[in-house]
């Protein structure tokens, strides 16, 4: 079977489903923020990529890093987000770690 085709929707991957999880986390809580945040579309628009990529198939991890870079840059001094942009990183770094932890 080709790649893409396991790696679908995760294929039961634990580290799609926790970046799943980080992502959503984080989406919900950028959008309840009342701040108006000079970067706030660029965080929105990557998240958005994000879960992009873990719906549709086992994402990339230099896409993923670049990614967590620009909503890292646009949120990553708000200390309300710190918390679940900590958990996106993360989810993010298991993908580079070969035991998946």
């Amino acid at each position: 079977m080709e790649h893409g085709r396991t790696a679908e929707a995760g294929g039961g991957d634990p580290r799609v489903a926790r970046l799943r999880q980080a992502v959503a986390r984080l989406r919900r809580e950028l959008a309840g923020h009342p701040a108006d945040l000079p970067d706030r579309t660029v965080a929105e628009d990557e998240l958005a990529v994000l879960d992009a990529m873990v719906s549709t198939g086992f994402p990339e991890v230099p896409r993923l890093r670049h990614s967590l870079l620009l909503v890292a840059g646009a949120v990553g001094s708000v200390s309300a987000l710190g918390a679940a942009l900590r958990e996106v990183r993360k989810a993010v770094e298991i993908f580079t770690d070969p035991q998946g932890r």
